[in-house]
């Protein structure tokens, strides 16, 4: 049991600890807190927990075994207890807690959450409205499929509907979704796991990559702060046309305080005083648009500030590592009150020595477990001969009894699959809209989209997994026993064409999806589309890499004037005020003067261009809102795998 509880208290702590990363919590819904954490570690739990159960399975199978033998003696000595044996009534009730649960939030309950926080209305009950009106045609699509699949069951030979065949339905239908989603995922991230891997060995790759990054990045923040400003002057234009006592008022203030001040200011300035006075006054329903694309364009443009800040940052390090490549330790940076940092030794061996070659190797380690995947899905379906590398592993451990050795390759397996699907859904950017941004920069709605994909995602990808191994019955056609998994959460047999056709054939459909990704053929196409993508060698990357160039040369050039405007105040202050306003001695300062030369070529910046700095140049000054990342001063990646 021991095992089991570390697997949940493992999987609550990841869950936070993710939330932490990517939402901000303090000024987030708690009930969107509170679902998102479920919904992520029910999802972790279920990978935490199938080794325990396949392990417990093996044992059950063995007992099986040992009774049935003529000459067992005693099947204890035969076999042993695994590790953290749970019990068998255990893993039932907590099979069924965690799929129901998953299934109720990633259907029911998170779609409606999404359309609840996007929508403009002024009170709960318009909000509730409107969400059920957006999801009427996704219920409605749905419904219509489950009518069909009822329909057709119903009318099969010998097939009588109940309760259980209705559930056993409806977890067909979800894990057969789950397991398209799993194809197209795990086609790509096989081939991008190992090849970003190998491509974040290259400092120089990695550098013009993130140059590329920032002048996409440019292109999107230019584009948010124009729709932003086209929305607040809109905004600005009825708060002018609306009176104070006219009943709509209250909505249009709610409105306006959700507004940062220097952006409603710039608005002002924008807009004239007198240039509604013949329209009309507009409907509520107006309002309620309006109120929408506030939030939403507030929210595009907090992200895009702040992912402006963060690659900034994160281009100052690679140069960084770039100029200690040519130079002997301790690690130093160019553009820091503090040329050496404490760690700098540790740090410069790490960078420049360790670095590369360890990612190298990691490369290949994921390219040999990408390699192996690959083919058991191509034939897990086989079972004379077992070509599954997987199952052939699983059947050599199980007939030893090897428990230790079943737990750490299953462990192993499925935290890598978890890996690469999961690591796809943490960095997709779906159309703008739905995409997780670490430092706290990702909205309520980005977080609740992952966590239903989470949820769609893992009870499939552990079926497939089972598959994989041989020890789902209905897959090999063979009679074996069951794993509680596979007793609670049903077969993907409801259907026969769903059985025999779908589960088998599509996951070959992977080597497909492999070989595009191989060859770039997604980022090709999306190229002659006009969306433009990193290719090497390609023209047009090229010009936009150089343009990210241009772009850091300006923001090292605003930094440096900022730290000497700084560095002005604090001199002229000494000069005026003598040592009663100096620094008390042995204090630390924040500037680090250079009493031989003052120009501008040794003026150094202790802190980074803050969102708040760049839109009161743009806006005029406020002091009411700070969209930097709490940790841009210190930011190094956090591992490996920040990139991938």
């Amino acid at each position: 049991m021991y095992l089991l509880a570390i697997a949940i208290f493992f999987a609550f702590a990841l869950s936070i600890s993710f939330l932490w990363r990517y939402g901000n919590i303090p000024r987030q819904h708690p009930l969107v807190s509170v679902s998102v954490v479920v919904a992520w570690s029910f999802s972790f739990l279920i990978v935490f927990t199938i080794p325990l159960d396949l392990t417990g399975t093996v044992y059950r199978q063995c007992i099986a075994a040992a009774k049935n033998a003529t000459n067992a003696t005693n099947q204890d000595e035969v076999c042993k207890p695994p590790w953290g044996m749970v019990s068998d009534d255990v893993f039932p009730t907590l099979w069924r807690i965690i799929y129901w649960t998953s299934q109720f939030l990633t259907w029911i309950i998170m779609p409606l959450m999404q359309s609840y926080l996007k929508a403009g209305d002024f009170n709960v009950r318009g909000k509730l409205r409107s969400a059920l009106i957006d999801n009427a045609i996704y219920y409605g699509t749905y419904l219509f499929i489950c009518g069909f699949l009822l329909i057709y069951i119903a009318l099969q030979p010998g097939v009588y509907l109940d309760w259980q065949k209705l559930k056993a339905i409806a977890s067909s239908a979800s894990n057969t979704w789950g397991l398209f989603l799993l194809v197209l995922l795990l086609g790509y991230s096989l081939v991008e796991v190992p090849r970003s891997l190998l491509n974040n060995s290259k400092v120089g790759y990695t550098l013009q990559h993130a140059y590329f990054k920032l002048s996409k990045l440019s292109s999107d923040k230019a584009e948010a702060e124009e729709n932003a400003e086209d929305v607040l002057e809109s905004l600005q234009s009825l708060n002018l046309l609306i009176p104070s006592h006219h009943q709509l008022r209250q909505c249009v203030e709610e409105i306006l305080r959700r507004v940062p001040p220097e952006l409603m200011e710039k608005a002002k300035r924008s807009v004239r005083s007198d240039g509604g006075s013949s329209a009309s006054v507009p409907s509520e329903k107006s309002l309620i648009r309006l109120h929408k694309q506030v939030i939403k364009s507030l929210q595009i443009l907090q992200r895009t500030e702040a992912l402006w800040n963060v690659q900034v940052e994160k281009i100052l390090y690679l140069e960084d590592v770039e100029m200690n490549y040519l130079s002997s330790p301790p690690f130093r940076h160019e553009l820091s009150t503090k040329k050496v940092c404490p760690s700098g030794y540790s740090l410069w061996y790490w960078e420049c020595v360790i670095k590369s070659p360890f990612l190298k190797i990691l490369a290949g380690f994921t390219a040999f477990l990408s390699i192996i995947v690959v083919w058991s899905e191509l034939t897990f379906f086989s079972t004379q001969p077992v070509l599954s590398i997987f199952a052939n592993i699983l059947y050599l451990a199980g007939k030893r009894y090897d428990f230790v050795t079943i737990e750490l390759f299953s462990m192993a397996t499925l935290c890598y699959l978890c890996y690469c699907a999961y690591s796809t859904i943490f960095r997709i950017k779906f159309l703008n809209l739905y995409y997780l941004a670490p430092h706290h920069q990702t909205n309520e709605h980005s977080l609740i989209f992952s966590g239903m994909l989470l949820c769609r995602l893992t009870s499939p990808m552990c079926l497939n997994f089972l598959g994989l191994m041989h020890m789902d019955s209905h897959v090999i056609k063979q009679r074996i026993q069951e794993l509680y998994y596979t007793q609670i959460m049903g077969h993907n047999d409801a259907l026969g064409i769903i059985a025999n056709g779908f589960n088998i054939y599509f996951p070959m459909l992977m080597i497909a999806i492999c070989a595009a990704t191989w060859f770039s053929l997604g980022s090709r196409i999306l190229n002659t589309l006009g969306f433009q993508q990193f290719m090497v060698n390609d023209e047009i990357s090229l010009e936009l890499v150089q343009e990210g160039r241009d772009l850091m040369i300006r923001e090292k050039r605003k930094r440096q004037r900022m730290d000497a405007g700084s560095r002005r105040k604090e001199f002229n202050f000494r000069e005026t005020f003598g040592d009663r306003g100096a620094l008390r001695e042995g204090s630390t300062s924040n500037f680090d003067y250079n009493t031989t030369n003052t120009g501008i070529d040794d003026i150094t910046y202790d802190q980074g261009r803050t969102l708040s700095q760049e839109i009161n140049e743009r806006f005029g000054v406020s002091t009411d809102i700070n969209f930097r990342p709490p940790d841009a001063d210190n930011f190094r990646p956090k591992n490996i795998f920040d990139d991938v």
